[in-house]
C-alpha cells in the first residue's frame, strides 16, 4: 500500500494476499530493493524514492539545494545521492523501463541513453551552492565542496557579502543605523536581525540560481528547490522564518538531528564515504556572527548554546510531545523519572525553556516547507495540524502546578536525605536497635 506509486516497488516486491474471516495474512518476498527495517537505511531510501516521484511528476529538471558542509543540508544530499543510485541501477537493468524513459526525459538525453554512474546523473539533475560569507569558516566550505565532488553535483561556491552590504546601506539611507552585533557592542536585536539578513538572502539567492542555472547549463526547465531544516528546529523554532528552511520540499523535515547524524554514518559505510562521518562529528554552528580566531578552525557560534538546550534533549522533547501526548505538567513528571540523577528544580528548568520557545515560535510551523513524513515524532505542520498555532507563552497555570510539584518533590528529598544522615550518625535508632516490646 505504501509503495503503490513507487516504480521500484511495483517491479520489486511481489505480494500474495490471502483472508479468512477478518483476519489478513500477507507474505511478501523481498527482492533487489528489500526493506530490513533498519531505520537508518529507511530513512534514506523511503525520501530518495519520494523524491524520484515528486521530480518525474512535478516536470521539472533536477533539485538545487544550498549546501553548507553541515549535517541537515548533508543529509539532504545524501538521499539524492541514493535517488540516482536507485535510478541509475534500475535504468541500466533495464534501458526500456519507465524509470529509464523518466531518467532520459528529465536529464535531456535521447535515444537509448542511460547514466554511467549515479555520479553521471547526479551532475545533470543535482546542483549545490556553498553561499559564503565573512563569517563562513573554510572548514563548512570544504566539507561541502567534498560532498558535493562525492555525490557528483553541479557545485558552485556563492559569496553574498555584497548584497548583505547593499541591503544594510540602504537601512543606513532611511534609518541611519548601523546595525552591529553582540560582540561588536550591539543589541540582541541588532544581533538576531544581521543574522537574519544573511539567511534570508540565501533563500532568494537559492531560488535565483534554481530558476536559472538550467538556462546557464544550457539546458531547459526549472529546478526545485530543496530544503533542509531538522525536526527539532522546526520544534523548538531555531530557524530564521523565510530562509533556507524555506523551499519546495525538505526530505528530513520529519527526522531529529540524532537520528540524521546515525543515519550519516551509516552512509559513509554503506557509499564509502569518510567525509560523510566527518560531517556527522561536526559541531553544528549557523556561521551567520563573525569568527573568533584562526577561520580554518571550526567556527565559534554553536547552535546548541544559542538553542539553550541540546540536541539530545530536544530529540526527548519531541518524542514525549508528540509520541507520548506530554503538555508541560505530565512532561515535567516523566522527565523526573527518565532523568533520575536530576534535581527536579532542573528539569522544571528545561521543561518551562522548551515550551516557551516551542509555544512562541510556533507560527514558523504555519509556513513550514512539505516534508516526508518519516517518523512519529515529526512536528505537525499546516498540512495536518489542526490545533491553534498561538499559545500562551507563559503558560500560566501549568508552570504554576510544576513549581507547587518542585517545591513538594524537593522537601520530601531534603527530608529523605536528613533521615539518612541522621541514621548515619546514630541521631535516629533503627528498629532492630529497639529491642522488642512488651
Amino acid at each position: 500500500v505504501n509503495s503503490r506509486h513507487c516504480q521500484f516497488a511495483l517491479n520489486d516486491i511481489n505480494c500474495a494476499m490471502t483472508s479468512r474471516n477478518i483476519v489478513t495474512v500477507a507474505t511478501c518476498t523481498l527482492n533487489q530493493w528489500a526493506l530490513d527495517f533498519d531505520g537508518n537505511r529507511d530513512r534514506i531510501l523511503g525520501p530518495a524514492c519520494w523524491m524520484w516521484d515528486y521530480l518525474r511528476r512535478s516536470g521539472a529538471s533536477g533539485f538545487f539545494l544550498p549546501l553548507s558542509g553541515g549535517a541537515d543540508s548533508t543529509s539532504t544530499a545524501t538521499i539524492v545521492h541514493s535517488m540516482c543510485i536507485l535510478v541509475y541501477k534500475a535504468a541500466k537493468k533495464d534501458p526500456n523501463s519507465l524509470v529509464a524513459k523518466d531518467c532520459r526525459r528529465i536529464c535531456g538525453e535521447k535515444g537509448q541513453w542511460v547514466p554511467h554512474s549515479s555520479q553521471d546523473m547526479a551532475n545533470k539533475i543535482f546542483h549545490t551552492s556553498f553561499m559564503g560569507t565573512d563569517y563562513s569558516s573554510t572548514e563548512t566550505r570544504d566539507r561541502a565542496q567534498k560532498v558535493a565532488d562525492q555525490i557528483g553535483a553541479y557545485h558552485q561556491h556563492v559569496t553574498i557579502d555584497g548584497i548583505v552590504k547593499a541591503i544594510l546601506a540602504m537601512f543606513f539611507m532611511v534609518t541611519t543605523l548601523k546595525p552591529r552585533f553582540l560582540s561588536q557592542g550591539g543589541t540582541r536585536s541588532e544581533d538576531l536581525a544581521l543574522q537574519n539578513i544573511q539567511a534570508r538572502i540565501r533563500m532568494v539567492v537559492a531560488y535565483l540560481l534554481a530558476q536559472l542555472l538550467p538556462l546557464v547549463r544550457k539546458r531547459s526547465g526549472f529546478l526545485l528547490v530543496l530544503g533542509s531544516a531538522n525536526v527539532d528546529e522546526g520544534l523548538r523554532g531555531y530557524m530564521t522564518k523565510y530562509d533556507c528552511s524555506s523551499a519546495d520540499l525538505n526530505p528530513i523535515g520529519a527526522v531529529s538531528k540524532g537520528d540524521l547524524k546515525l543515519m550519516l554514518k551509516w552512509a559513509a559505510k554503506e557509499y564509502e564515504s569518510p567525509v560523510l562521518e566527518e560531517v556527522a562529528n561536526a559541531t553544528p554552528t549557523a556561521e551567520l556572527v563573525p569568527i573568533v580566531g584562526d577561520v580554518k578552525t571550526a567556527h565559534t557560534q554553536s547552535d546548541e548554546e544559542d538553542m539553550g538546550m541540546s540536541y539530545a534533549d530536544l530529540g526527548q522533547y519531541g518524542r514525549l510531545r508528540k509520541l507520548m501526548r506530554c503538555g508541560p505538567v505530565s512532561m515535567f513528571r516523566k522527565l523526573c523519572v527518565i532523568w533520575g540523577t536530576k534535581k527536579p528544580s532542573d528539569v522544571a528548568a528545561k521543561v518551562k525553556r522548551f515550551f516557551f520557545f516551542y509555544s512562541v515560535n510556533r507560527h514558523k510551523m504555519c509556513t513550514i516547507t512539505p516534508a516526508y513524513h518519516a517518523e512519529g515524532y515529526s512536528p505537525d505542520d499546516n498540512r495536518f495540524d489542526l490545533r491553534q498555532f498561538l499559545y500562551n507563552t507563559k503558560w500560566t497555570r501549568q508552570f504554576a502546578v510544576i513549581d507547587e510539584e518542585v517545591i513538594e518533590m524537593e522537601s520530601e528529598s531534603n527530608y529523605s536525605i536528613n533521615v539518612i544522615n541522621k541514621k548515619k550518625t546514630g541521631q535516629i535508632k533503627t528498629q532492630s536497635g529497639r529491642g522488642k516490646k512488651k
